[in-house]
């Protein structure tokens, strides 16, 4: 734990930290924060922002000339958050299949994982993860409302203080700011896993020193913890010899700390620039739209009395007028006024930041919904293009693989210490199903050169073309398949059972 009036956060985690905020600046996309970190860097004289370069040249930090309180009307265009939506729909659009060698103990996971919601938290782990860097995968438990196992749970990278050993997590110090109604006064709770125990702390301070700790009664947020602590009356014995937590980097290395173990965002090529290019380019599509709407300019003699004092007005619906005692042929008549849009310039330079954003980021243009433009291309151009995407996601899925191996065992093993679990602990195995993207047509192209090389069994193409299906659904297909197509030989796959 931190020594009393210790700065916080941490000074070793300060840069981390700042490049975590930004990052989730733009994965939120709240035009109103965007402005206000704008705003701090425009009346910041001489000083640089995070990027290097100045808040004024800033879309979202630039005021009107003529109006110094008028500000341009902006568009965000929410790409960061696509970007991390994407990344995580491609790595747990389906659940891992999760397995271990005891048959019992995969039964207990299958139903924990289902009834936990774990599926939906690896969804929003990987989204957060894609954006932050990485993220932390938490057990804790709570009998009073989940009675009979742990409880999984998440934590961001940006509220953990995280300790290693050889590229190793061997601690990890996770906080949070709990409401004290003074802006001044800030309590702080920090929850330490170590192997074998969690250790409780609160501490009252301010908004950059962590202050002196005081009982954990002091707070109603963490006074409830109280009954669960052991004879030292700040720490909780696991039961079990390993941390209960793992983190999981989003890719590694970390291209600005290199020696860290930390990950990388999708952000972090960077692509900043390219996202407030983006809003750049929209706002000046919709400035066009704007600008573009019909505006007549007519002489006073067109406008209709209100009566005295009340002005006058235009009738745009009008349709006849009587004639002005004027030459027909000089300057005195209606003007319309409109100007053009430029949509395929905007559009163009949008579709290429777009593409270029995706790209730095890891990913194929046409995971995004971007084709070539009028261009006809076949079903295997289709996935070679997609290629990027999949080599990332393979890249990401080797990080998730290993962690949520680590994290599932811990689980088992705590469910046995805390909760009495009769199962066998097993660190699982665990499989990522990144072959569903693959198109039929894809598939049927690979299943027809293969049968046309006769290297492939009918029960080896049924469980290519539905991997889903189980042993005894796959003998009943290849059933089928032999009595239709009257090849009514013995199949291999009844002296050969699949494994």
């Amino acid at each position: 734990m931190p020594a009393q009036g210790a700065p916080w956060p941490p000074p070793t985690m300060a840069a981390a930290y700042r490049e975590m905020a930004r990052d989730a600046m733009w994965y939120a996309g709240d035009p109103e924060r965007l402005a206000r970190v704008a705003d701090r860097r425009e009346h910041t004289p001489h000083r640089a922002d995070q990027d290097g370069r100045s808040g004024r040249r800033s879309l979202w930090g630039r005021q009107s000339a003529d109006y110094p309180r008028k500000r341009e009307r902006r568009l965000h265009v929410p790409l960061p958050g696509d970007i991390a939506t994407v990344a995580a729909d491609l790595l747990f659009a389906e659940m891992p299949a999760i397995t271990t060698p005891d048959t019992t103990t995969t039964d207990y996971l299958a139903k924990a994982i289902d009834t936990a919601r774990v599926h939906s938290l690896l969804l929003g782990a990987a989204e957060q993860a894609s954006a932050m860097s990485g993220i932390f995968l938490r057990l804790t438990w709570d009998r009073g409302i989940v009675p009979d196992r742990p409880i999984p749970t998440t934590v961001q990278p940006d509220n953990a203080v995280p300790e290693y050993a050889f590229g190793h997590l061997r601690a990890v110090t996770f906080w949070r700011e709990l409401d004290s109604g003074d802006t001044q006064t800030i309590y702080r709770h920090l929850e330490r896993h170590e192997p074998g125990r969690i250790v409780h702390a609160l501490y009252e301070g301010t908004p950059d020193n962590i202050g002196r700790a005081v009982p954990l009664t002091e707070h109603p947020e963490t006074a409830g913890l109280v009954e669960s602590l052991g004879e030292d009356g700040v720490s909780v014995d696991t039961g079990i010899p390993m941390l209960t937590a793992v983190y999981v980097p989003n890719m590694t290395p970390n291209r600005l700390h290199r020696s860290s173990p930390m990950g990388r965002s999708d952000y972090a090529a960077p692509i900043h620039d390219q996202f407030a290019a983006l809003d750049d380019v929209w706002t000046s599509w919709m400035r066009d739209i704007r600008l573009a709407r019909a505006r007549l300019v007519v002489p006073d003699g067109y406008l209709t009395s209100l009566g005295p004092g009340q002005g006058a007005a235009f009738d745009d619906d009008r349709e006849v007028y009587s004639t002005l005692n004027m030459p027909p042929t000089e300057a005195g008549g209606i003007t319309l006024s409109q100007f053009s849009i430029r949509v395929a310039e905007h559009q163009q330079t949008a579709e290429a930041l777009t593409r270029k954003a995706v790209e730095s980021a890891g990913y194929s243009a046409q995971s995004f919904g971007l084709e070539a433009a009028g261009e006809a291309i076949t079903a295997t151009e289709v996935d070679d293009r997609k290629g990027r995407s999949t080599t990332t996601t393979k890249k990401k899925a080797g990080h998730w693989r290993s962690s949520l191996a680590d994290f599932l065992y811990a689980y088992q093993l705590l469910a046995v210490a805390q909760f009495g679990a009769r199962i066998t602990a097993e660190r699982p195995t665990v499989e990522f199903r990144l072959d569903a993207a693959e198109s039929e047509q894809s598939k049927a192209t690979t299943l027809e050169l293969l049968a046309r090389a006769g290297a492939v069994s009918t029960a080896t193409k049924v469980k290519y073309r539905s991997p889903d299906l189980d042993d005894t659904a796959v003998q009943a297909e290849v059933a089928a398949i032999l009595a239709e197509t009257g090849m009514g030989a013995p199949d291999p796959i009844e002296q050969f059972p699949l494994g």
